[in-house]
């Protein structure tokens, strides 16, 4: 949207003050994702826009603000300077930088519904009461959707209840605005101080409280990137705070210093962090794992991955596309019409698509599976079936391969077998195993090239440099072919990074290329093998603790240190 639409109409549209949370996107309300979905326009800080755009329409404008630091608003000039954005380019469009209440009421012209988010609570935004202030002067109907507060989020990622079964007073300040009055009255009280602040000025903010009365050994927790997987948190007093982070080299930052979330007091359970830190104390909490795998096939995986605290990055190595000569699939999808078949089998996700692709240039649609048997290699694969309305009748009850569906497949039997005749939609390159195995059972089977697998474009050289300069540290292989491609696209893994296999044979193809393989999976699974990794990096972890280390993730690892070699 050009800056010169946004006020195309005199009639008001509505405004929804939605809070984005502190950082996990995860930790959006139900409430939010429904208002994101409907939005028209969205308007956010730089800092939310991640979290709130992946829950809003394709297409929806976008307003949020200049990531550049000099376009940061000067101190108590007021509302956050926002900049138009077109939601289907990534170039600005306006040229000028405009007031944010300006910008949502203009937004809101000509019946759209604007969703306006900020970090955390709209409750607790500096600016966003003034907004509303400015709708509700204009006519402009507006709502209201809670967040959860950084001052509260935080602090329960890192593991610091508030309160405990004594009931403490819980106090919060935002060290940025507060006064003298405030920082007297909170030293004043016994009770748990929350405060809000930077990681430049945490220092200045405890001498604050001390001034005011609290005592120097008072135990202070600080957290930077709360709920995210680069939050960190120190654990310190208010009297040593400022040398803690001297001597754990935690610099000033250049562009002002990053927030901050600092909790105060006696009873703010800082000594018992070691043992509610749930978040930080995740697996592979932090580690950034490449998945070379499509953005379509690793989506479980990664969202396993998300839920051991790792983060992963997933870099395609195979590309599909369309058999060379189309003619032998079209006759087998209309022989499936004509019930020339039996059975038909699926052994990837890339196989079902294929078929889906086909009916669907043909006018077809499920039903068309009426009265044929549908078998499944992998969970997956089952589960693209099921999107596609096709409950599969066999799925293999133990391994996830073509061995493993033999196992299950029955012979062919002319007494209750009408039809002797199979439908294999596969990969140009897949192996023989399973054909031949149906052909033992008596079964004819038509065995089709549904798509072809060509080796993926090199990623960008970010991502290049990251795998060859030991930026990742650990990387899954889910075949041989992913190690051989990987390898081809992209360079070598460097010897600091985690090397995962999901089998043996993948393994061989990985010491070939001169990897050393620090993981298998117990199983030929995806998940497996995510399991595996997870159990790696626990035990990683509780080895540094007992050693007394600090825990560190493989990428951080002196260069040139030696690895040692384990299989999980």
């Amino acid at each position: 949207m050009s800056p010169t639409t946004l006020s195309a109409g005199p009639e008001h549209g509505h405004v929804t003050f939605l809070g984005a949370g502190p950082g996990d996107p995860g930790l959006l309300t139900l409430r939010a994702v429904e208002a994101l979905a409907h939005a028209d326009v969205l308007v956010a800080e730089h800092e939310v826009l991640d979290v709130v755009r992946q829950h809003a329409r394709q297409g929806v404008s976008e307003v949020h603000t200049d990531p550049d630091p000099s376009q940061d608003p000067a101190p108590g000039t007021g509302a956050p300077q926002l900049t138009v954005v077109d939601g289907t380019s990534t170039s600005v469009a306006a040229p000028a930088v405009r007031d944010a209440a300006h910008l949502v009421m203009e937004a809101a012209r000509g019946g759209r519904r604007v969703v306006r988010a900020v970090s955390g609570d709209p409750g607790l935004d500096t600016y966003a009461a003034e907004e509303m202030l400015a709708c509700a002067a204009a006519g402009v109907p507006f709502e209201v959707v809670p967040g959860i507060a950084s001052a509260v989020g935080v602090p329960a990622y890192a593991g610091v209840p508030l309160r405990d079964a004594q009931g403490a007073d819980v106090r919060f300040v935002d060290a940025r605005t507060a006064s003298d009055r405030c920082w007297t009255e909170v030293g004043a009280s016994d009770g748990t101080v929350v405060v809000s602040t930077t990681l430049d000025s945490v220092a200045a903010a405890a001498g604050e409280l001390v001034s005011a009365g609290r005592k120097p050994d008072t135990p202070m927790t600080v957290t930077v990137a709360g709920t995210t997987t680069r939050q960190r948190t120190w654990t310190a007093t208010l009297g040593t705070i400022a040398q803690t982070l001297k001597q754990l080299k935690v610099l000033p930052s250049p562009d002002g210093g990053r927030p901050v979330i600092a909790v105060v007091g006696e009873r703010s359970a800082a000594a018992q962090r070691d043992q509610l830190a749930w978040f930080e104390s995740k697996p592979l909490f932090g580690w950034k794992v490449l998945v070379p795998r499509t953005k379509e096939q690793a989506a479980s995986l990664s969202d396993q991955l998300r839920s051991y605290g790792a983060v992963p990055h997933e870099v395609p190595t195979i590309a599909v596309e369309p058999p060379r000569t189309p003619q032998q699939m079209e006759r087998a999808v209309k022989g499936l019409v004509t019930g020339r078949y039996e059975w038909i089998a699926f052994t990837s996700v890339n196989a079902v698509k294929a078929v889906r692709e086909k009916f669907e240039e043909y006018g077809l649609d499920a039903r068309a599976f009426a009265g044929i048997k549908v078998a499944a290699v992998g969970e997956q694969t089952a589960k693209a079936l099921i999107a596609f309305g096709v409950k599969p009748d066999l799925v293999p009850s133990g391994e996830q391969s073509a061995a493993g569906l033999l196992e299950d497949w029955p012979p062919y039997d002319p007494v209750f077998d009408p039809i002797d005749r199979v439908f294999l939609p596969r990969a140009d390159i897949a192996t023989e195993t399973l054909v031949a195995g149906l052909i033992e059972l008596g079964w004819e089977v038509d065995d089709v090239t549904a798509y072809r697998t060509v080796r993926a474009s090199p990623p960008p050289a970010e991502t290049r440099e990251a795998i060859k300069g030991g930026g990742f540290d650990a990387v899954l292989f889910t075949s041989s072919s992913t190690v051989r491609n990987l390898v081809g696209i992209a360079g070598k893994p460097h010897n600091v990074t985690v090397i995962a296999c999901i089998g043996p044979a993948t393994a061989k193809t990985a010491e070939e290329h001169g990897l050393r393989v620090d993981v298998m999976a117990p199983e030929p699974s995806v998940h497996k093998l995510a399991e595996a990794l997870a159990d790696f990096g626990a035990k990683r972890r509780v080895a540094a603790v007992e050693a007394g280390d600090p825990v560190t993730r493989p990428s951080e690892r002196r260069p040139g240190a030696r690895r040692r070699r384990s299989t999980t």
